[in-house]
């Protein structure tokens, strides 16, 4: 007993935990990088909150107005904000619809069925889109998309500034956004899952869609909230397709399919407002000048509550399947 006690005493401080410094310096690294992060998007809420308080103290605005209004007329200093949000939501809808089964498509066969080469040539193929500058997919809408829903649907139906032609082509934008986290996601499903599916009888249809897609809903749905967050910050597509003028509209009164949710006509949204008043003559400290920090604040917490959302739900799902 005595001659061990040396020999395990020497054991224990080899399994110590050695000093390394260059591991000590990536990990502070990471840390001032993620604190770094944390501080510039609070320096960010900081300013949209000081700007936004100017805006709300301002004698023509009332907050209750702001957030309950469905009339936005800054000549006329009216500050309701359904208009801008509508515009952004019928927009992120449309996207959504065009967005989730071609992305969702692609990312199973991707998974499921492309071989290994044809894998690796077309998901960098794919994600080419992501490259492209949003406002080359801005003037695809005008030339391309508007002449072709105006021809199938008529030039009296549909506007030359309208919300489908932009949808559509903000939901070929997020293509990538859906089709690569989805594929990652399928991906990391554990291959023993497919061949106890395949030993039962199920067909590569029956193991793509029932025993990998429910696998993997945890990172398909983080995918899709985060293209959905992608398609409510996109500027420059809306600013060209959609138009510049907001949507008003009278619950009582509109029709809510005729009008209000109409698809064919223009509609303002929240980022073209700010692209177009940003870009605008105005002077600082002014009304207009301080309505679009209000309109960035509420933009800011619409995102922040989606990635909540996202995070909420990879973290249910992730634990049923872990």
């Amino acid at each position: 007993m005595t001659a061990d006690a040396p020999q395990k005493q020497n054991i224990t401080s080899d399994l110590k935990k050695r000093r390394r410094p260059g591991e000590s310096i990536i990990v502070g690294s990471l840390f001032a990088a993620g604190a770094l992060s944390i501080a510039i998007t609070l320096g960010i809420l900081y300013e949209l909150g000081t700007e936004s308080l100017l805006f709300f103290r301002d004698p023509l605005v009332s907050f209750w107005g702001f957030i309950t209004g469905t009339v936005w007329q800054p000549q006329a200093g009216t500050f309701g904000i359904w208009p801008l949000i509508l515009g952004t939501l019928l927009i992120t809808v449309i996207a959504l619809i065009v967005a989730v089964p071609l992305g969702l498509a692609a990312a199973i066969y991707l998974s499921e069925y492309a071989s290994q080469r044809v894998r690796g040539f077309f998901k960098p193929v794919l994600e080419i889109l992501v490259g492209i500058p949003t406002v080359v997919f801005g003037f695809f809408a005008i030339t391309f998309m508007t002449p072709v829903l105006r021809s199938i649907f008529g030039t009296s139906v549909v506007g030359f500034f309208n919300v489908l032609s932009a949808g559509i082509v903000v939901g070929i934008l997020i293509i990538p956004l859906v089709s690569s986290l989805s594929e990652d996601a399928m991906s990391a499903v554990p291959n023993s899952l497919r061949q106890a599916a395949y030993g039962l009888g199920a067909s590569k249809l029956e193991v793509s869609l029932r025993i990998v897609l429910p696998a993997a809903l945890s990172g398909i749905a983080a995918g899709i909230v985060i293209a959905m967050s992608r398609a409510i910050g996109e500027t420059m597509v809306v600013t060209l397709a959609a138009g510049a003028a907001p949507r008003n509209f009278d619950i009582g009164s509109d029709s809510v399919f005729g009008y209000i949710l109409n698809p064919f006509q223009g509609a303002q949204t929240m980022t073209g407002y700010i692209a177009i008043t940003a870009s605008g003559d105005i002077s600082y400290n002014t009304i207009d000048y301080n309505s679009i920090f209000a309109i960035g604040l509420t933009l800011f917490f619409m995102t922040l509550g989606l990635n909540s959302l996202s995070r909420r739900i990879v973290k249910r799902f992730r634990q049923e399947y872990e």
